[in-house]
C-alpha cells in the first residue's frame, strides 16, 4: 500500500486511480473559448461600452485643437506653440504608451481594475485642469493624468472587441471608435459655448466636460466583460513580435502616420483663425466639423474592410489623407476651410479606427492580443509625441504654414506606402482580401 501511495495512486482503490475523481490540488485548465459570437446582445453591449470609452479617450485627443487655440490666446498662461502642443502630444503618447502595462493586465483578466482606475484618472485630471493657472500645472493634469487614464482604458477596449466578433470585426470596431468622433463634436461645442457665450470661465467649462465623462463611464464599468483570457501570465513585452516582419513594419508605419495625423488634429483650428479665413467662433467649430466627418470615416471604411481586407483599405486611405493635408496649402477662404475640415476629418477617422483591426490580423495567437496591441500602439504613440511639438517648432514665430502642412502631408503619404509594403508582405502582389 505504501508503494502504491508513493506512486501516486489513490489509497483504498486497490492501487487503481479513479478517473472520475480529481485530486484537491490539481489545477483545472481553463476551457478553450468557442468562436466569437459575432453578434448578440452581450457582444453589442461591448461595442456600446467601447463607444463610451472612445468618447472619453480619443474624443479628448480630438478636442485638443480647441485647447490649443484657447491656450494660444494667452488668457490662461503664456507659452509658445511648440510648448503648448507638448500638452496634447504627451497626452496622446501616454494614451498609447500605457498600453504596455494595460495590455498584459488585460490579458491577466484585470479589466475591471483598468476600467475603474482609468475612469478615475481621466475625471480627476480634468477636475485638476480646471484649477490650473500655469503651463506646468496644465501639463501635469491634462497631459499626464488624463493621458495615463486614457491609456488604461483604450488598450483594453481595442483588445476586447476582437474577441466578440469575427466576420464583422471591422464594423464593430468602427462603430465603437466613432465614439471618439462624437466626443470630438460634443466637447468642443460645450467648451466654446461655456467659454465665450455663457462666459462661465475656463474652470467651470472644464469641470462640465469632467462631469460628462464621469456619467458616460458608468456603462463600460457595468457591462464590459473579458471573454478570452490568457491561460497563464505573460511577459509585459512580447519579444517575439520584434522578429515578426509585418507586425514591426506596420508599427513603424503607424508611428509615421500618427505624425501626420497629429499635425492635422492640433493645428487645423488655429490655422483658420491665424490666417483670417474664419472668425474665432468658426475656428472652434471647425474642430466639431472635423470630428463629425470622422464619424462616417470610422464606420464606412471599417465595414468595407470586412469585405475587401483591412490593409487593402488602410493603405490607400493613408495616402489620400496625406494628399488632402497638402491641399490645405491651396485654401484661401472660409468655404475652403470647411471643405478641408470635412474631407480630412473623414480620412483621419479611418487611420484611427482601422489599426486595432490590423493588429488583430497580425496576431495569430488571439490570447496575446492585449500585449500585441499594447506594444504596437506604444510604438505608434511616438508619432503622436513627435508630431505636435515638431510641428510647432516648424511653425515657429514666423507662422510658416507651408512647411508644417508639407511636413504633415508627406508623413501621411510615406505611411501609406509603408502600409502597402505590409500588404505585399502578407499576400504578395496578387489580388487578395488582406
Amino acid at each position: 500500500m505504501a508503494s502504491e501511495t508513493a506512486s501516486g495512486d489513490i489509497p483504498g482503490h486497490n492501487g487503481i486511480r479513479d478517473p472520475l475523481k480529481v485530486e484537491e490540488n490539481t489545477p483545472i485548465p481553463p476551457a478553450a473559448p468557442g468562436p466569437p459570437p459575432d453578434g448578440g446582445t452581450v457582444a453589442w453591449l461591448q461595442v456600446a461600452a467601447g463607444f463610451m470609452l472612445f468618447f472619453n479617450t480619443w474624443g479628448m485627443i480630438n478636442t485638443f485643437g480647441v485647447f490649443q487655440t484657447y491656450y494660444e490666446s494667452g488668457e490662461l498662461f503664456t507659452a509658445s506653440s511648440s510648448n503648448i502642443s507638448w500638452i496634447g502630444s504627451i497626452q496622446c503618447f501616454l494614451l498609447q504608451l500605457t498600453g504596455l502595462i494595460a495590455g498584459p493586465l488585460y490579458d491577466r483578466g484585470h479589466l475591471r481594475l483598468l476600467l475603474v482606475t482609468g475612469s478615475f484618472m481621466v475625471v480627476f485630471g480634468l477636475m485638476m485642469l480646471s484649477l490650473c493657472k500655469e503651463f506646468w500645472q496644465a501639463l501635469l493634469a491634462q497631459a499626464f493624468c488624463v493621458g495615463i487614464g486614457g491609456g488604461l482604458l483604450f488598450t483594453p477596449t481595442v483588445s476586447l472587441l476582437p474577441t466578440y466578433f469575427s466576420s464583422r470585426i471591422g464594423l464593430a470596431v468602427g462603430i465603437a471608435s466613432s465614439g471618439s468622433s462624437l466626443g470630438g463634436v460634443v466637447y468642443p461645442i460645450v467648451l466654446y459655448r461655456l467659454l465665450f457665450n455663457n462666459k462661465i470661465g475656463f474652470p467651470w467649462a472644464v469641470r462640465t466636460i469632467g462631469f460628462i465623462a464621469l456619467a458616460t463611464f458608468i456603462l463600460p464599468v457595468l457591462v464590459m466583460r473579458v471573454r478570452v483570457r490568457a491561460p497563464k501570465p505573460r511577459a509585459i513585452i512580447d519579444w517575439a513580435a520584434f522578429s515578426d516582419g509585418p507586425y514591426i513594419v506596420f508599427s513603424l508605419g503607424l508611428l509615421i502616420l500618427f505624425i501626420g495625423n497629429a499635425i492635422l488634429i492640433f493645428y487645423i483650428s488655429f490655422y483658420s483663425q491665424n490666417k483670417g479665413f474664419t472668425d474665432t467662433e468658426l475656428s472652434f467649430y471647425l474642430v466639431a466639423v472635423f470630428n463629425a466627418a470622422s464619424i462616417l470615416g470610422r464606420i464606412a471604411p471599417n465595414a468595407l474592410s470586412d469585405r475587401i481586407g483591412v490593409f487593402n483599405t488602410i493603405a490607400p486611405v493613408s495616402l489620400l489623407l496625406g494628399v488632402t493635408v497638402l491641399c490645405l496649402l491651396g485654401v484661401v477662404n472660409k468655404a475652403g476651410m470647411i471643405v478641408e475640415a470635412i474631407v480630412t476629418g473623414f480620412f483621419s477617422g479611418v487611420v484611427v479606427a482601422l489599426p486595432p483591426v490590423c493588429f488583430r490580423m497580425l496576431t495569430e495567437n488571439k490570447a496575446m492580443i492585449g500585449t500585441r496591441v499594447g506594444q504596437g500602439f506604444a510604438i505608434g504613440g511616438f508619432g503622436l509625441l513627435i508630431g505636435g511639438p515638431s510641428g510647432g517648432a516648424i511653425l515657429g514665430s514666423d507662422d510658416d504654414w507651408t512647411a508644417i502642412w508639407v511636413y504633415g502631408g508627406v508623413a501621411a503619404c510615406v505611411a501609406g506606402l509603408i502600409m502597402m509594403v505590409v500588404r505585399v508582405m502578407k499576400a504578395g502582389l496578387k489580388p487578395a482580401k488582406v
